[in-house]
């Protein structure tokens, strides 16, 4: 028929035409295999290959019907576009098997020969084997074995044998957890390709839509008969299009939300609370219209009354309540005594329980209505699930015969009683709704991998069919052979005989119909138990014949196939589906927001964080201990003797000699002690409260006297229980301590350690003190910045789990209860796979088994154990066989939720999480924001949450980028940048800590830095009450100022202080004659001048040149020669101060020569002196000119008024306005100074700087 069919079309469409088609060639293919087969296979030549089965892929043209299934032509599509990308990779792989085969070849060849009484299949002895071993090392399954038989091939563990463990491990690490990832970023690829194909096509047709729409209402509003021009419609429509786009044409446009009123009013805290944070006011559904029951209306008092109780948050957290407890009753049942006690009581709360759940049904029945009028009860599906449960319950109570197959299906169903807290728990529902939006998705990977499983399980049977059977005797090959008895050696003894009976048996995976084929090859796809069923098709022979030692290795590619296609790429799709749902799930909600994640996470971590309090001590002696701990030598020293002391830990081993162990001993304790110092200098430097604020001081502080309760107990004689427990209650008595040792030395007989046998049951163990010892190593993870970060992600990963660990925990539930219900009978007999540490008897053996499923591990052999046949527990009432068919549906079930489905959500979370390593790190993150938070607080020691904006430039170029400006940023540069940041600026000369760090976010970030400044601190002001509903109105009003607010900003004063330094420039080339002339002529002026210090001789300096504020610390030089005020004082710098006009001041060109060439502030915040008896101005108080100030160490935040300066010859470098008036500032002599007696000058024209 197929022949007939190609002969046909390459008639009716000839040759040329028939060929282009890529279906029509692949048919062509498989009908000459075909053909070219069943001669040979007619004529003995050969056997079935199963070329034929190649037709079932012909089943793809079903998706040439079904073409309005874009979604699934859009998936397909996508993943024939990735087969370039999929080429290179197996090519690759191809390559790195091939490598990795000849290494083991060379290493291993001929050397796993050791144990003669079994033969190994998984060896090196040939370059297939090779490849087959390599290969499964790279699935992971039974890797280990492999590398067990290398390691005894150089003589075991004892010897050499470890070293070539190194193979292993590196063929593992780079195959498995590198390499073969890569299917997963081409699945996650594909899959974002499919999606915004999906995304583009419903845009397309929204966009028709609207087209047509506006079209129409075009057509109308013009009233016109004559159909419009083509190309005025296409303007028409494209206009009307745009106005659409416009997703905020006004400033009261809802920011992440559609609707304003569905959010809550929230009064404003002190901490902003994320959207995704706040338990949502949900509107209480009113009484629909409708008539319960035909008989209450709507107004009916008793209804109302019910719709009240059944509302009330008291009534919904009491059957919350009530269905934990019975969901708790459920798991303590016993599923082999159905009688006992506990069991009739159990049941007895079933009743109560049942009563309960449906007064609650017929309440919400009677206040909404059954079902035929909308807003009715069974018009919910959560309701209806609810009405199955209680249903299901009552059902079985009124049947009464426990043996009946059906009321055991029925108490089956009670275990869905948890899932009703799903419609109570917001968080949980919200999880749950995702995986039912991935299962919908899935559905199109669902369809085309089970196409390719049908299709390669038609192949298997093709080649496999009957060809698995075997004989318990090897030596027979036939079931007409396989009769009678044999004689088996137990471990290969032949002095100790058994007697057998021949069994002709199939193995319990095969291929003998599709079914079977595909339960067989979906076990092959998780990676379990496959080398075991690849080998037993290498073995196959004929049709019901025994095995043959590799009879067709050329078979195994098939399995090679199967397993890249569907374990490697498919498998992957499953798992990028349920990471990309999860994802667009959480977007969804901020789907109209117009701030991205990573920005929305800044701006979060911006408006939450609050400076860290870093205690500095004022006393001298202190300080030295102070400095000393926190010194980055120190540091170093520490971090040399945690490795050295892991190294010690690590070189232990068994059957050491006692020389070595005391070394050891020795060691330890003095480690212990160093690190007991080091904890000693820390509290002294920092006084108990500030050694305990630090969390890793804490940590140290634990493994310290862990350690040290270690070394007391690992001493002889705490090695008695009884003394240990005397030593522990009398703490401290050194009298009853020195008596004990000495009886236990003169009578050593008298001891309660006896038998070397006892001696762990008669000592208190002590190995939970030396875990302290390894502990030590945590402390490695608070050195580096990059540990910091991972970490610091890691721990924050774990905020957005719960409610994915509690989905989790009710599908362990449910399947555990189901599991004890009908898999709890079973014997456990050792040896087999329900033993006494695998089964379903008690729920929490029942939770343990299936997390060990979950895992995959041998879960096959499990599902095998649990069918039908099995012996019974001697005390349950069953007298036949238990087990069930239900076994398979059972664990493949479980398996795919769990490993396809539930267990993908915890690598969604966590690859949502560090998503930051993969993206560009040039781009700022919240794992960025932590380096603030720490420098910070070396400038604001007190946490006072301000520090002074002319140490915010220091501060900035300390933290390298995207952050902050880097250490080699240009002053001048980042006095720039600092102009676009734009700070509010305290009455004191300071600025804010959240809002430095949210306008860094902002501007690295560049949120709403375009276009007209006020209007876009608006809308980014409602985009954060959108968002975080809690925020204050004062946390707002500093990071994001509202419009209007003509307060000064640090982007002024920063702005007005450039534009006097560029003018100073210019006025001097212009006094010196350099403005206007050529560059080269006026060269060798300009040298000359920086020799004399008259021009500056780099405007971009070095940075070590000026590490303070913009300018450096000033002295004015005002009435008097500068040569004879030649003390520098070394003074961080303060805010500039405004002082009153003086009538002797008088100005030259050194005085601004003396604003130019200022002291350099000191470049560490820690080392910040200022006087505490500043000199006064010199016109003011002549007597003080020559005066050294007194420095000493004070608080960073005494901040003085800003203040704005001139030069002393009254030239008027700023125009300020008076606040209350607007009247100008009188002319007069101004000078720079950076003391602290402007506190006590306080003028009321200095309290603000005003713009350029």
């Amino acid at each position: 028929m197929f022949t007939l069919e190609m002969l046909v079309k390459m008639y009716s469409l000839g040759l040329q035409a028939y060929f282009v088609s890529l279906f029509n060639r692949f048919d062509c293919f498989v009908v000459c295999g075909g053909i070219v087969e069943t001669i040979l296979v007619e004529l003995a030549v050969m056997s079935p290959l199963g070329i034929s089965v190649f037709r079932c892929v012909r089943l793809l043209r079903i998706f040439k019907v079904t073409r309005h299934w874009a979604s699934l032509s859009n998936l397909v599509a996508s993943l024939l576009n990735s087969m370039k990308s999929i080429a290179s990779l197996l090519l690759l792989l191809f390559l790195f098997i091939i490598i990795f085969s000849l290494l083991g070849m060379q290493l291993f060849g001929g050397k796993f020969n050791f144990d003669e009484t079994v033969t190994k299949r998984s060896t090196f002895d040939n370059f297939p084997q090779a490849l087959l071993t390599v290969f499964q090392i790279l699935t992971g399954e039974d890797w280990n074995l492999v590398m067990y038989d290398g390691i005894m091939a150089y003589g075991g563990p004892a010897s050499s044998g470890m070293v070539v463990c190194i193979y292993f491990i590196i063929l593992f690490i780079c195959g498995n957890y590198i390499l073969l990832n890569v299917f997963l970023a081409i699945a996650v690829d594909n899959l974002a390709d499919a999606e915004s194909l999906n995304t583009a096509q419903k845009e397309e047709e929204e966009a028709k839509k609207r087209k047509n729409s506006t079209i129409s209402t075009v057509a109308e509003r013009k009233k016109v008969e004559v159909k419009p021009d083509a190309r005025e419609t296409k303007v028409v429509v494209e206009s009307g299009l745009e106005e659409e786009k416009e997703p905020y044409p006004t400033l009261n446009t809802s920011a992440c939300e559609d609707e304003e009123e569905e959010l809550p009013e929230v009064p404003p805290g002190p901490r902003p609370l994320r959207m995704s944070e706040l338990t949502m006011k949900e509107k209480t559904p009113p009484i629909p219209e409708g008539s319960a029951f035909f008989i209450f209306s709507s107004t009916n008092p008793f209804r109302v009354l019910c719709h009240k109780l059944i509302n009330h948050q008291v009534f919904t957290n009491l059957i919350l309540v009530f269905i934990m407890l019975s969901s708790v009753s459920l798991a303590a049942e016993d599923p082999i005594r159905s009688l006992s006690a506990r069991n009739i009581i159990l049941g007895y709360f079933d009743y109560a329980f049942t009563a309960i759940f449906t007064v609650e049904i017929l309440l919400k029945m009677t206040a909404f209505g059954a079902f035929l009028h909308k807003g009715a009860f069974c018009r919910n599906y959560f309701n209806l699930l609810d009405l199955l449960v209680v249903g299901v319950s009552l059902v079985s109570f009124g049947i009464q015969s426990s043996a009946i197959s059906v009321v055991k299906i029925l108490r089956v169903l009670r275990v869905l009683r948890p899932l009703r807290a799903i419609n109570r728990a917001k968080g949980l529902k919200h999880v749950v709704q995702c995986v039912f939006v991935a299962i919908r998705t899935i559905g199109n990977i669902m369809i085309v991998t089970t196409l390719l499983q049908f299709m390669f399980a038609c192949i298997g049977v093709q080649l496999f069919k009957g060809k698995f059977y075997r004989c318990t005797d090897d030596a027979k090959s036939s079931p007409e052979e396989c009769k009678g008895t044999y004689i088996l050696y137990t471990n290969g003894d032949t002095a100790m005989p058994m007697v057998k009976e021949r069994q002709w048996n199939n193995s319990e995976f095969n291929f003998d119909n599709v079914l079977m084929a595909m339960m067989a090859l979906f076990t092959v796809s998780t990676f379990e138990g496959w080398p075991s069923l690849l080998y037993k098709a290498i073995d196959s022979n004929r049709e019901n014949m025994g095995p043959i030692y590799n009879y067709r290795v050329e078979i195994s590619i098939f399995f090679i196939i199967y397993i890249i296609i569907i374990a490697f790429f498919m498998m992957n799709i499953f798992v990028g589906f349920v990471i990309v749902t999860f994802q667009e799930q959480g977007e969804k909600e901020y789907k109209n927001c117009e701030l991205d994640k990573n920005q929305r996470q800044c701006v979060e971590y911006a408006l939450k964080a609050r400076p860290l309090r870093r205690y500095i001590p004022k006393n001298p002696y202190q300080y030295k201990f102070w400095y000393v701990v926190n010194s980055t030598g120190f540091e170093y020293v520490m971090f040399v003797l945690i490795i050295l002391n892991t190294l010690c830990l690590a070189i232990q081993h068994y059957k050491q000699s006692d020389m070595f162990r005391s070394a050891m001993d020795i060691l330890n304790m003095v480690f212990t002690g160093v690190f007991t110092v080091e904890m000693v200098l820390k509290l002294i430097a920092f006084k108990p409260r500030g050694y305990i604020g630090d969390a890793w001081n804490v940590f140290d502080a634990l493994v310290v006297i862990g350690s040290v309760v270690d070394i007391i107990l690992s001493q002889h004689y705490f090695a008695d229980a009884w003394n240990t427990f005397d030593a522990l209650i009398v703490v401290g008595s050194v009298v009853d301590i020195a008596i004990t040792e000495i009886n236990s030395a003169a009578i050593p007989v008298v001891k309660v350690i006896v038998e070397p046998g006892n001696q762990d049951s008669a000592r208190i163990s002590i190995t939970f003190f030396r875990l302290f010892r390894v502990m030590r190593l945590v402390k490695l993870l608070s050195r580096g910045e990059g540990i910091r970060t991972l970490l610091w992600t890691f721990i924050k990963s774990f905020q957005a789990l719960p409610y994915v660990a509690l989905l989790i925990a009710m599908l362990f539930f449910i399947y555990a209860v189901i599991g004890m219900q009908v898999f709890g009978k079973i014997a456990m007999v050792d040896g087999t796979q329900i033993n006494r540490n695998n089964n379903f008897q008690t729920f929490p053996q029942a939770v343990l088994m299936l997390f060990r499923c979950a895992t995959g591990e041998a879960w096959q052999e499990i599902m095998l154990a649990c069918l039908p046949g099995k012996k019974c527990d001697s005390e349950s009432e069953e007298e036949k066989s238990c087990g069930s068919g239900f076994a398979i549906i059972y664990f493949i079930s479980f398996y795919m939720l769990c490993a396809f489905l539930i267990i993908n959500l915890f690598v969604a979370v966590i690859m949502d999480n560090f998503d930051y390593l993969t993206r560009d790190w040039s781009i700022l993150g919240p794992h960025h924001l932590d380096e603030f938070k720490r420098i910070w607080s070396e400038y604001d020691p007190e946490a006072k949450g301000r520090i002074k904006h002319l140490d915010v430039v220091t501060l900035l170029r300390r933290i390298q980028p995207p952050l902050g400006f880097g250490k080699l940023c240009p002053h001048r540069v980042a006095c720039k940048r600092l102009v676009a940041m734009n700070m509010p600026l305290n009455s004191d000369g300071t600025v804010m800590f959240n809002a430095t760090l949210f306008a860094l976010v902002r501007t690295a970030l560049k949120i709403k830095t375009e276009g007209n400044l006020d209007q876009a601190n608006e809308e980014l002001r409602a985009v954060i009450k959108k968002i975080w509903k809690r925020t204050s109105m004062k946390l707002l009003d500093q990071v994001v100022p509202p419009a209007g607010d003509d307060e000064v900003t640090v982007g002024k004063f920063y702005a007005t202080f450039l534009i006097q330094d560029y003018f100073r420039k210019f006025k001097r080339r212009k006094e010196q004659g350099l403005v206007g002339r050529h560059p080269w002529d006026g060269l060798n002026t300009t040298m000359a001048l920086q020799e004399e210090g008259l021009v500056e001789a780099d405007e971009d300096e070095e940075i070590y040149r000026r590490n303070g504020g913009l300018f450096g610390n000033h002295i004015c030089h005002a009435n008097g020669d500068h040569r004879g005020s030649a003390h520098l004082s070394n003074v961080t710098q303060r805010p500039l101060q405004v002082l009153p006009s003086l009538p002797n001041a008088t100005g030259d060109g050194d005085g601004e020569r003396g604003w130019e060439r200022g002291a350099d502030a000191a470049s560490s915040p820690l080392r910040y002196n200022h006087c505490q008896e500043p000199a006064h101005h010199p016109g003011c108080n002549a007597a003080k000119r020559h005066q050294s100030p007194v420095c000493s160490n004070a608080n960073l935040n005494n901040a003085n008024l800003p203040s704005v300066c001139s030069l002393a010859n009254g030239r008027r470098l700023l125009s300020r306005r008076d606040r209350n008036g607007g009247v100008p500032a009188s002319s007069g002599a101004f000078c720079l100074h950076t003391g602290e007696q402007s506190g006590r000058r306080k003028w009321n024209s200095t309290r603000s700087v005003s713009r350029v």
